[in-house]
C-alpha cells in the first residue's frame, strides 16, 4: 500500500503493527482526532487482504464534539489513502509560466472560490502549447496541470491559504481558525502547483489508493448527534445534507456577556484606529482584552499597533501555535491583552483570574468580518463562559477581505472617491458580502457531496464484492470460464488480422509464459472466429492444469479469491487516483455551458466500464500466471504477474 495520506498528511505504516497498534500509533503520532482516524480505519479496513485483519465493527451510532467544525468547517476536504508516488510530471513549470502571463476577464474568470479559461483563454493555451484541441483525450494531463497552475496562483494566497515554513515547505493554514495544518499536503496535484508558483522544491505527488468526506462516511451511521455552540445558524445544511434536526439546549447558567452591535466604517485604517481605542480603553481599566482577527495578517498589524502604543501583549496565530495553551490560559488574568486568529481558545475556556469579574469580566474585540456568522459566534463566545461576565463588539469595514473579494468593483469605487456611500449602504453592503460568502460555502460543501456521491456508489459496490471475497464466498467454475471466453473474444474481435509476433506477446502476457507452437502457427489468421476456437481450446487446457495442481478444491477457491482480490484493488487504486484528477480537469467544462457534476458523472460511468473491463482481464492474467511458493515461514505466497 506503502503511504497513508491523511487529508494529505503522509507516513509509512509499519505491516508488522497489530491493527489496534496501528490505530494508536495514528492517533499519537500526529496528534489526529478520534473523527479522522475513524475516517482512516475504515478506509484501512477495506483494503486488508484476510478476514481475520478486519478491525471495524458495524456503524451504529456516533457522538462528534465541535460537530460545526467536523461536519461543516473539515467537510469539504477528503481524507485520502494514498500509495507510491507518481512519476513526477514535468509540465507543473511550464504550465505556471504559462498561466502567469494570464490576464483575469480576458483570458480567465473567478467565481464562487471557481477558476476556469475563457474561450480566449482556451485559445490562446492552444496556441501557447502548439495544440489544436486543449480538451481532447491526449491533451488531459496538459488540461489538468493548466487547470492546477490557474488554481494555486489565483485561488491560493500566502499567508491566508497557507505559508512557507523556515525549512521550505509550504504549510496549509485552515481559514476558519488560523490554526497550520503541519504535514498535510492538497491532493490532486495542487500541492505542487503551488510549489512550484513559489519556486520550491516539488514533493511527491501520491497517488490515491482510497478515498472519503466527513459527509458520506457519518451518513452510514443509523444514528448520529453532534454538539456545538453555533449550530443554529447552520441548520438548513444539517437537515439538507446530514438529515438532522438542530435542537438548541439552553445553558446551564444564565449568560451574563453583552454583545454590542457591530460598527462599521468605510476604510481598515478607521476600522483598525477605533478596535485600538476601544482596546485601551478596556485595558486602562485592568480588563483583560481578546482581539480576534479574521486574517494572520491582521494580527501582525495589530500587533504593531500595540507595540506602538507600548502595550504589553500576547499573539496566537498558526506562527506560534505551539504556544497556545500557555497564552491561553494567561488570557483572562488582568491587563492581559491576546492578538489571535479565530482559534484563540477553541473548545477550551477562558479562565478569569480573580478579581476580574468586578472588571466586567474579558473583553472580546472582533477586527473584520469573517466567512461566516457562526465564526463570529464562536469569537464571541470566548467571553461569556458558565455565567462569567464579558462583552463582544465587532468592527468591520469596507476594506475587510471578504467585502473586497465579494464586491472588488464597488469597493474600489467606494474606497477611490468616485461614489459616495451612505451608513446604512456600506452596513447592506458589508453583510451582503458576509451572506455571499457563506452561500458560496454552502454550495461547495453541496457539490463536495454530489461529487463523492458518485465515488460513494463505485466504493460501495467494489467493497461489498472484496467483503464478499474475505468472506469465503465461492467462486463459480462456470464464472471462470465465462471470463476466459469473454476476455479472449474481446481480444480476437479486435485482431481480425494479427501477426505472430503480436499473437504470442498477447499469450506470454496473458495465459502462458510458455507458448504452445500450434497456437502460433495455425492457418487461418485472418479469422476472428477461428483465432478465438484456437484460443479458446489452448486457455482450456491451461485451465485443466492450473486446477489439477491444487490438491483440494479449498485451495484452489482460495486461489480464485486471491487472483480477483488482486484485480480488484489494482482497478480500484486506478479508478479513484484517476477521479481525484479528473475533478479539477472537469471544473474547466463549466466554460462551455455544462454542468460539471453531470459531466463528472458521465465520464465516471465510462471509467468505471472500462474498470470492470481491466479488473476481468486481470482475474483471468492472474490466474494462469500466477505462481505458487513457499515463504521463510512454511506458509504458501502467491507471486503475482
Amino acid at each position: 500500500m506503502g503511504l497513508t495520506e491523511r487529508a494529505g498528511v503522509t507516513r509509512t505504516p509499519d505491516r508488522s503493527f497489530t491493527n489496534a497498534e496501528k490505530r494508536v500509533n495514528y492517533a499519537a503520532d500526529i496528534l489526529y482526532t478520534t473523527h479522522c482516524v475513524l475516517a482512516f480505519d475504515y478506509l484501512l479496513n477495506n483494503l486488508v487482504m484476510r478476514s481475520e485483519d478486519r478491525f471495524l465493527r458495524p456503524f451504529e451510532f456516533i457522538l462528534i464534539d465541535e460537530a460545526d467544525s467536523v461536519l461543516l468547517d473539515g467537510a469539504q476536504m477528503p481524507l485520502v489513502i494514498s500509495g507510491s508516488p507518481r512519476v513526477q510530471s514535468d509540465l507543473y513549470e511550464s504550465a505556471d509560466f504559462f498561466v502567469s502571463t494570464l490576464k483575469e476577464g480576458r483570458d480567465y474568470e473567478t467565481e464562487e472560490k471557481s477558476v476556469w479559461l475563457t474561450e480566449a483563454g482556451t485559445a490562446y493555451a492552444e496556441r501557447f502549447f502548439g495544440i489544436s484541441d486543449l480538451f481532447a483525450h491526449e491533451n488531459f494531463e496538459l488540461n489538468r496541470h493548466i487547470q492546477l497552475a490557474l488554481r494555486a496562483r489565483v485561488l491560493f494566497q500566502i499567508q491566508k491559504d497557507y505559508m512557507i515554513s523556515d525549512s521550505g515547505e509550504i504549510v496549509l493554514l485552515d481559514n476558519s481558525t488560523g490554526r497550520s495544518l503541519p504535514g498535510m499536503k492538497l491532493r490532486g496535484g495542487v500541492h505542487q502547483a503551488i510549489e512550484q508558483k513559489e519556486h520550491l522544491r516539488l514533493s511527491k505527488e501520491q497517488r490515491s489508493i482510497a478515498s472519503i468526506t466527513y459527509q458520506n462516511l457519518f451518513l452510514m451511521f443509523p444514528q448520529m448527534c453532534g454538539m456545538s455552540g453555533t449550530f443554529r445558524d447552520a441548520r438548513k445544511e444539517l437537515r439538507e445534507v446530514y438529515h438532522k434536526r438542530v435542537v438548541i439546549v439552553p445553558p446551564h447558567k444564565k449568560l451574563q456577556r453583552i454583545d454590542y452591535a457591530d460598527r462599521y466604517y468605510a476604510t481598515a485604517e478607521e476600522q483598525y484606529e477605533a478596535a485600538l481605542k476601544e482596546t485601551l480603553h478596556h485595558h486602562a481599566t485592568g480588563q483583560p482584552v481578546l482581539i480576534v482577527t479574521a486574517t494572520i495578517q491582521d494580527t501582525q498589524i495589530f500587533s504593531r499597533m500595540l507595540v506602538d502604543k507600548h502595550v504589553a501583549h500576547s499573539v496566537l496565530n498558526a506562527s506560534n501555535a505551539y504556544w497556545e495553551a500557555e497564552i491561553i490560559a494567561a488570557a483572562g488574568r488582568k491587563n492581559a491583552v491576546t492578538v489571535s486568529t479565530g482559534m484563540a481558545g477553541r473548545g477550551t475556556d477562558i479562565k478569569l483570574e480573580d478579581g476580574v469579574q468586578e472588571l466586567g469580566g474579558l473583553a472580546v474585540i472582533g477586527i473584520g468580518r469573517m466567512e461566516n456568522t457562526r465564526l463570529e459566534r464562536q469569537a464571541r463566545g470566548r467571553a461569556g463562559r458558565q455565567g462569567d461576565p464579558g462583552s463582544s463588539q465587532f468592527f468591520v469595514s469596507l476594506e475587510d477581505e471578504i467585502v473586497t473579494e465579494m464586491f472588488p468593483d464597488q469597493t474600489e469605487a467606494v474606497l477611490s472617491g468616485k461614489k459616495s456611500i451612505s451608513h446604512a449602504r456600506l452596513k447592506r453592503l458589508i453583510q451582503k458580502a458576509q451572506r455571499t460568502m457563506e452561500e458560496q460555502s454552502v454550495a461547495t460543501r453541496e457539490q463536495a457531496v454530489r461529487y463523492d456521491r458518485v465515488l460513494r456508489r463505485q466504493r460501495e459496490i467494489l467493497y461489498d464484492a472484496r467483503n464478499r471475497l474475505l468472506d469465503g464466498e465461492a467462486v463459480p467454475e462456470d464464472l471462470l470460464k465465462n471470463l476466459v471466453h469473454e476476455n479472449l473474444k474481446r481480444f480476437a474481435s479486435s485482431h481480425r488480422s494479427i501477426s505472430e509476433s503480436e499473437l504470442s506477446r498477447y499469450v506470454l502476457d496473458h495465459l502462458s509464459y510458455e507458448v504452445d507452437p500450434d497456437v502460433l502457427s495455425f492457418s487461418e489468421k485472418g479469422n476472428s472466429a477461428a483465432l478465438l476456437n484456437r484460443l479458446e481450446i489452448y486457455a482450456e487446457e491451461l485451465l485443466k492444469q492450473k486446477e489439477a495442481s491444487f490438491a483440494h478444491a479449498e485451495e484452489l477457491q482460495e486461489f480464485v479469491r486471491e487472483c480477483m482480490l488482486k484485480a480488484l484493488d489494482e482497478g480500484w487504486v486506478e479508478e479513484v487516483d484517476y477521479l481525484q484528477q479528473l475533478q479539477y480537469a472537469i471544473a474547466s467544462r463549466g466554460t462551455a455551458q455544462r454542468n460539471p457534476i453531470f459531466e463528472y458523472s458521465r465520464e465516471a460511468y465510462r471509467s468505471f466500464a472500462d474498470m470492470e473491463q481491466t479488473m476481468m482481464e486481470n482475474i483471468i492474467r492472474n490466474f494462469f500466471l500466477a505462481e505458487l511458493f513457499q515463504g521463510a515461514d512454511g506458509k504458501q505466497r502467491i507471486l503475482f504477474p
